[in-house]
């Protein structure tokens, strides 16, 4: 039987693309938006599995209803480990992905290019009202270009090249290459088994 979540995220790219990976591995869910009436958790978490679980306890909490809410970060050798969780907001609270890219770029300027490694990482929660919880992890390891390439994707992906790919950036590749390498693709095709563990003990 389907199973209804509310999508933490009001990010529609990255809905888009949360949808995308849970249909293709096949789990039985149907996701809607979060109500307009819930607003924005604040990300007080000190790692991307504190915020997940933050914003799908409170969703669940102000709807009754199954959730399911994800952080990513990414994370540079370069810079100790920035942006990190703060990712989404790395270039200030308003920043758009361009900003934030432009900020990271400027901040890597000189660093030779075997430097520039980094890693995206994701974690997924799903929570229900009655606290059973699945959470899952997936991440990628990759450079750090010297400009924007591509215009696919979203966020940092004109900037994101993974070590396991052909050279190409996130944002240079379809949809479905980028997702059977990157770091959201894995997190969720996890949680899609592990809903599917979850609904085979409800039977």
């Amino acid at each position: 039987m389907t199973e209804r979540f509310v999508l933490a995220t009001a990010n529609l790219d990255k809905a888009r693309e949360i949808e995308q990976v849970l249909q293709d591995a096949g789990a039985d869910v149907e996701l809607v938006a979060r109500p307009d009436s819930v607003p924005d958790v604040e990300e007080t978490g000190i790692t991307l599995e504190d915020n997940a679980r933050l914003k799908a306890v409170a969703l669940c909490e102000a709807t009754g209803e199954p959730a399911i809410a994800d952080d990513t970060g990414l994370e540079v050798a370069a810079l100790g480990g920035a942006p990190g969780v703060r990712s989404a907001r790395f270039a200030g609270p308003d920043a758009i992905y361009a900003d934030n890219v432009a900020l990271l770029l400027e901040r890597l300027e000189g660093v030779e290019p075997g430097r520039r490694t980094a890693r995206f990482a994701t974690v997924a929660v799903a929570h229900w009202p009655d606290d059973r919880e699945v959470a899952a992890f997936g991440d990628v390891e990759g450079v750090i270009a010297a400009t924007p390439r591509g215009t696919n994707g979203f966020g940092y992906d004109p900037v994101f090249v993974p070590i396991e790919g052909d050279g190409r950036t996130f944002a240079e590749m379809t949809a479905a290459e980028k997702h059977a390498l990157s770091h959201r693709g894995r997190a969720f095709r996890t949680l899609a088994d592990g809903l599917r563990v979850v609904a085979k003990l409800e039977d």
